[in-house]
């Protein structure tokens, strides 16, 4: 009787999960965003702005790449939503988009341990 009862409450946490689980598009939107991450490159400009607001020679010097790579790098991210822009007389000042893209790096370092 013991392993109808585990089925049963095995088929429970199944639906549960099926019914919890986000619309297709939001994972999308989601697997999207973790892609625009995953490329060291881009990364690298993000725990550079980490620190606060910055102009792409200022992120070329942090994070390493060439001006044209870094601006690249810097149109996909914010077109993904993972970063902002701001014009200051002829710069462009680039800033993280919120808080959650802080905590996802955060978590990420620490669920690998890493120092940031």
């Amino acid at each position: 009787m013991k392993s109808c009862n585990h089925e049963a409450e095995h088929e429970e946490k199944a639906r549960s999960a099926a019914l919890n689980m986000p619309a297709e598009e939001e994972t999308a939107r989601v697997a999207a965003l973790f892609k625009a991450i995953s490329e060291p490159c881009r990364l690298k400009i993000l725990f550079a702005l980490r620190q606060g607001e910055l102009c792409v020679l200022h992120i070329v010097e942090a994070a390493g790449g060439t001006q044209s790579a870094v601006s690249h790098q810097l149109r996909l991210l914010k077109a993904n939503g993972i970063v902002r822009s701001r014009r200051e007389g002829q710069n462009i000042i680039y800033s993280l988009a919120d808080e959650h893209v802080v905590a996802v790096l955060s978590l990420a370092c620490e669920h690998l341990k890493c120092r940031i």
